[in-house]
């Protein structure tokens, strides 16, 4: 094992550079990883642009990215799970399983998470990491390294559906076809929803959700969402525009689930008199839980297509590059970062 390793870090806004750092060390009920790709996320380019989310504020040098997948190549004391070689998705949220949240199986709401990439915890944009080995998944050679670590926005998808009871026969409107928006669509299809609608103002982007399984598209900059004539029984509100969001909402039929997942404006314009007559379910998702075993089926079967989510791949000396690509090309729809690489490209 080498005794220092490259890492990619956010010192302020726009400010990031490459440094050597010691490799860290397995502890108890750890694992050493060697992380092989990292997807970047839309929370990481708010990190990199504005210096903070909500109350998550970079107050010290920071490591990006919370979408890794890689091998296992060292073992700390008692750490039994996975022998040296095994690939892995790595789980990004690391609970305190104390609490009353992680009791009850909530963990995703734990207040004491420490989350990659989130203030004051560094992420995986760098050569190695270590994790609590049950947060370690093994991923079955069907799934690329890159889609390893897709398996994160994949359980976005999947908690998201569980908590819109997603099932056979329901009809689903899905605002925004971002990567999560994406994974989102493919992940209501497996769940048996026949009628998947996408929305979003990139033509582009909706071409893919077409590609990945969605049934319908609607350019909203051209058409009025309203005058579609779609009523679906779940809203997956990926766009985090509070105007889409309510416009989206007042489609929603008697008795249908509304999950808000995107993370835009703080506050949103509530049809209060829609939900109340027509009995609608509104919730908040934050993350997930116990989605790592569906997420890696889903993949590993094909009914997701994560390796089709990625369209731009990068060196770990070039992650600023990752993180604003987006910005300049309106094909991009997930880029990676490859630690294991000086330059991609």
């Amino acid at each position: 094992m080498p005794e220092s390793m490259k890492v990619s870090v956010l010192n302020g806004v726009h400010d990031i550079v490459t440094e050597q750092r010691p490799v860290p060390e397995p502890g108890p009920g750890e694992v050493l990883i060697r992380v092989l790709a990292v997807g970047t996320c839309g929370s990481d380019v708010h990190y990199y642009e504005h210096g903070r989310i909500g109350d998550f504020v970079v107050k010290s040098p920071l490591v990006l990215g919370h979408e890794p997948g890689g091998v296992v190549v060292a073992r700390g004391p008692g750490a039994r799970l996975h022998e040296p070689g095994t690939r892995v998705a790595l789980e990004p949220g690391v609970p305190c399983s104390r609490c009353t949240q992680c009791r009850l199986g909530r963990y995703n709401l734990c207040p004491d998470m420490r989350f990659f990439g989130t203030p004051p915890i560094d992420g995986a944009f760098c050569e190695y990491v270590v994790l609590r080995e049950e947060f370690a998944h093994p991923v079955p050679d069907t799934v690329s390294d890159e889609a390893a670590g897709l398996l994160e926005p994949l359980s976005v998808g999947v908690w998201a559906c569980r908590k819109a009871r997603v099932q056979p026969g329901s009809r689903v409107l899905i605002t925004g076809a971002g990567p999560i928006g994406l994974v989102a669509a493919q992940t209501a299809r497996a769940f048996g929803a026949t009628e998947v609608v996408v929305t979003d103002v990139n033509p582009a982007r909706l071409h893919s959700a077409r590609e990945m399984r969605a049934t319908a598209t609607v350019d909203v900059a051209r058409e009025s969402l309203a005058d579609a004539g779609y009523e679906p029984d779940v809203l997956l509100e990926c766009s985090g525009v509070p105007a889409a969001a309510s416009e989206a909402i007042r489609l929603v039929g008697r008795a249908g689930r509304v999950v808000l997942i995107g993370m835009g404006g703080d506050e949103i314009p509530l049809p209060l008199a829609h939900v109340q007559g027509f009995e609608i379910e509104v919730t908040g998702t934050f993350r997930y839980a116990n989605t790592w075993p569906a997420a890696i089926a889903l993949a590993a079967s094909g009914e997701v297509d994560l390796d089709r989510l990625v369209t731009h791949r990068f060196g770990l000396e070039e992650v600023e590059r990752a993180l604003t690509v987006a910005g300049e090309d309106e094909t991009v729809i997930k880029a990676v970062v490859l630690p294991q690489i000086a330059e991609r490209g």
